[in-house]
């Protein structure tokens, strides 16, 4: 069979797609340079940084879980994503009034509520609005979309960062706060979009009485080491903010910064939609293998750079690592669990892995700036530390899980 152009899959491919690219137009305005808020305005340490993302991204992974599992229970993907987004939206008017960072923190945990709400079912009627032959092209094809948004979300930023502040090395709250302002406008599209766009997949989802109370029973030991190989990665993957932090400390001023991240994303777009179609080709554990080793080649280059310079080059290559490796995991989950309990099984690998994540934000921040009276080992600390956690985890991936082999 050949393979199907663009053009021929399901109208949820594209109502989802578009609704990310305005989420993250309107995401990335905030969250590149909230990092720089919290350190430049507000004066807080590195370890708090870590603190702020990784109680946020830990609060995502809870309510993922039982996102999924509602999601399979009742029977629907499409309102639950709808309402994630809402409440999303709903609060980013809040930063307007943030004045520290536990109040930073509030409204990040907020936004991540939002987040855990929708993403299970929201992946889940992709992978049931596609087959298998084709899933890693959907999910490529949405994660292209998504980060094209966060594009045109920087290219936004940079434009009112050069008009508000002319110049100034270190982010203002002025600045900061007009951000907020422009963000509200795409992300109130964007649960437009999906709730007038998508619809659900009839005979997607199993009768109730077949979906267990939240256990991960049912979904299988290669979908269990799949999980274990993915949270061991993520121990030494510390949020991005710590990126933003490592190209400020080595020189880069923040529109710098924005330009960077702003290729990055270009870069990432660009590889997602044929890296997820290749991984339909050569298979989904192969390219998270490649995609991994990248991942930890890149890292031990942020802990040994010694310019600004030398931080937005490896940008670039990182930026391919997620362009691999985004479409080929969604897809992989899909893969290797029953058609009925994608939501839940979305749910828990997002769990996993997301509650790991304020462990590890915390762990990188201590080991870049102390806590306490002890001092940290430096800058390039926590990113030795992701390298090394991603050879392991690379070479548990290879030894435990299988290509996927469920069909539906």
């Amino acid at each position: 069979m050949g393979r199907a152009r663009p053009t021929t899959l399901h109208r949820n491919v594209w109502a989802t797609s578009l609704t990310s690219f305005l989420t993250d137009v309107s995401s990335e305005m905030i969250l590149n340079v909230l990092p720089l808020f919290l350190a430049n305005v507000l004066g807080v340490r590195v370890w708090a940084v870590g603190a702020v993302e990784g109680l946020a991204d830990t609060t995502a992974a809870v309510v993922k879980l039982y996102s999924g599992w509602l999601s399979d229970r009742v029977g629907k993907r499409k309102w639950l994503a709808v309402a994630g987004y809402a409440i999303s939206s709903a609060v980013k008017p809040l930063y307007l009034l943030a004045g520290s960072w536990a109040a930073v923190a509030g409204i990040r945990w907020g936004d991540r509520i939002g987040k855990g709400v929708r993403t299970a079912p929201r992946d889940a009627l992709l992978a049931d609005s596609s087959v298998r032959a084709r899933r890693g092209l959907v999910f490529g094809i949405h994660r292209a979309a998504d980060t094209a948004g966060a594009v045109v979300g920087l290219l936004i930023t940079v434009l009112v960062v050069r008009r508000v502040q002319a110049g100034e090395a270190l982010l203002t709250a002025e600045t900061f706060r007009t951000l907020v302002l422009w963000s509200v406008v795409p992300a109130v599209l964007a649960v437009l979009v999906l709730a007038f766009g998508a619809t659900d997949v009839a005979g997607s989802v199993a009768d109730e009485s077949r979906v267990p109370r939240v256990r991960l029973r049912g979904l299988g030991r290669e979908f269990g080491w799949f999980v274990a190989c993915a949270t061991l990665f993520q121990l030494g993957n510390s949020a991005d903010a710590f990126l933003v932090l490592r190209a400020q400390e080595r020189g880069l001023s923040l529109t710098d910064i924005l330009w960077v991240l702003l290729a990055f994303n270009v870069v990432y777009a660009a590889v997602a939609a044929p890296a997820g179609s290749l991984s339909d080709r050569i298979g989904r554990k192969r390219m998270l293998l490649l995609s991994w080793v990248l991942y930890s080649l890149c890292y031990l280059g942020f802990a040994s750079a010694r310019t600004g310079s030398h931080i937005a080059a490896l940008y670039l290559p990182y930026a391919v690592y997620h362009g691999m490796s985004a479409g080929a995991a969604k897809a992989l989950v899909a893969d290797l669990v029953p058609a009925e309990l994608r939501a839940l099984a979305y749910g828990g690998y997002a769990a996993a892995v997301g509650l790991i994540a304020l462990p590890a934000s915390l762990l990188a921040g201590i080991l870049w700036d102390g806590i306490g009276g002890w001092t940290g080992f430096g800058p390039q600390a926590p990113f030795l530390f992701g390298s090394g956690t991603a050879v392991l985890a690379s070479m548990l991936l290879h030894l435990t899980v299988p290509e996927g082999a469920r069909e539906s």
